[in-house]
């Protein structure tokens, strides 16, 4: 459920980002900021935001000015505009589908949140990922550029194995920020995220952050993560923790009717293959494994069909061994499915036709006789899914 969009900045200039929906309720919104030079299409930003959605949380990621798709010149953004963009785009929020109550800022874009967050009063919550604790600290990356940068008055520097023009307005406005003072007045709920391992801002930058800001606060180590969270299991973990975390600081869930058993709503994201699927007013990811060129975010559409066969089975084993007064303690279902050739069928055309095989294995818990197991195991095969596949259903299919 993706919408790209565009709004103005306080400059005039029209910038683009793209909002990721839930597939269902929307429980709140985030604004996400991406890191030094980076864009909303990097790594970070776009699989924290579709996992943000997965959770209900409706979220932006936006290009800064003079980055990715965003207009204006890189030359003349600095880090009172980046804080400035935000703000635009709160706005921008707050007359479409709500004012965020979330911010998300990724290296530099945490130094620029937490900048940002007395100007947007909806806020509840800021989260930092990977950020310095002085904005200044992106100068490292400029080396001994920097000194190019104020003799010339504007230079064109190599960030990342890109060339970036640089003024020196940038290197001023960078400079001389308390963040410390920002972090005691935050009043927002805070939690950081940092990798003890990260090369590109140190960990003491997240120390220096949680101890200068008051509670409530939290902190977690994202182990073994590197600076971009190029790994979408790092991405994946950090929007867990955010969500999780958000919990006791978003609005309450809206009680609402839910959509009847056997409704289900599946919507493509920007990924190749992840989808979002809203299930009787339950959403979650669906996905392929890395290894076929996926995010392995979510079950693949044959593991959700051994989910289903396999809970139903459980269910329905439970059910009759409650009520026949069984002492079953628990029930395990483990399923495979393959495909293999059959030498018992007649071949069709060319070769011999494959059979879909599901191997159901199910372990019973509990002081049971043999003739209460076999009795269990006969049960296994009336559970409705099992016979809504052994009756070989009648897709219908139409354009709506």
């Amino acid at each position: 459920m993706r919408r790209d969009i565009e709004f103005t900045n306080a400059s005039g200039h029209k910038l683009w980002g793209r909002l990721e929906m839930p597939a269902g309720h929307i429980r709140a919104v985030a604004l996400f900021a991406h890191c030094f030079t980076c864009t909303a299409q990097s790594h970070g930003a776009r699989r924290i935001s579709i996992a943000l959605a997965e959770h209900g949380i409706a979220t932006l990621a936006f290009d800064f000015t003079g980055l990715g798709k965003s207009e204006g010149v890189f030359a003349d953004s600095h880090f009172a505009a980046n804080v400035s963009d935000l703000v635009a785009a709160a706005g921008y929020l707050r007359d479409t589908i709500g004012a965020p109550s979330i911010l998300v800022g990724h290296s530099l874009g945490g130094a620029a949140v937490i900048a940002a967050a007395s100007d947007i009063p909806e806020v509840k919550g800021v989260v930092t990922i990977g950020a310095p604790f002085d904005p200044a600290h992106v100068l490292h990356q400029l080396g001994d550029q920097v000194d190019k940068v104020r003799a010339e008055g504007q230079a064109q520097v190599t960030i990342g194995g890109r060339p970036f023009d640089v003024s020196k307005a940038f290197l001023d406005a960078v400079e001389g920020h308390d963040q410390a003072g920002r972090l005691a007045h935050l009043k927002r709920a805070l939690l950081v995220l940092h990798s003890p391992t990260d090369a590109t801002v140190g960990i003491e930058n997240a120390s220096e952050i949680f101890a200068a800001a008051k509670h409530p606060k939290s902190f977690v180590s994202l182990d073994h993560a590197d600076h971009l969270l190029t790994r979408p299991e790092d991405a994946a973990y950090a929007a867990s923790m955010i969500a999780a975390w958000g919990e006791r600081y978003l609005p309450p869930r809206q009680d609402r009717d839910a959509p009847p058993e056997g409704h289900v709503r599946v919507a493509t994201t920007d990924a190749k293959f992840t989808s979002i699927v809203d299930s009787s007013g339950h959403s979650f990811l669906a996905d392929e494994p890395l290894a076929v060129g996926g995010g392995d975010l979510g079950p693949t559409p044959y593991d959700l069909l051994l989910s289903g066969l396999g809970a139903c089975t459980a269910m329905t084993i439970k059910l009759v061994a409650d009520r026949e007064k069984i002492p079953l303690q628990g029930v395990e279902v483990t399923l495979d499915h393959q495909r293999c050739h059959s030498d018992d069928c007649l071949a069709t055309g060319e070769g011999r036709p494959k059979i879909e095989v599901i191997d159901r294995r199910i372990k019973l818990s509990g002081d049971l006789t043999d003739a209460q197991q076999a009795r269990l195991l006969v049960i296994a095969d009336k559970c409705p899914v099992h016979r809504t596949l052994e009756s070989h259903p009648v897709i219908k299919t139409r354009l709506v």
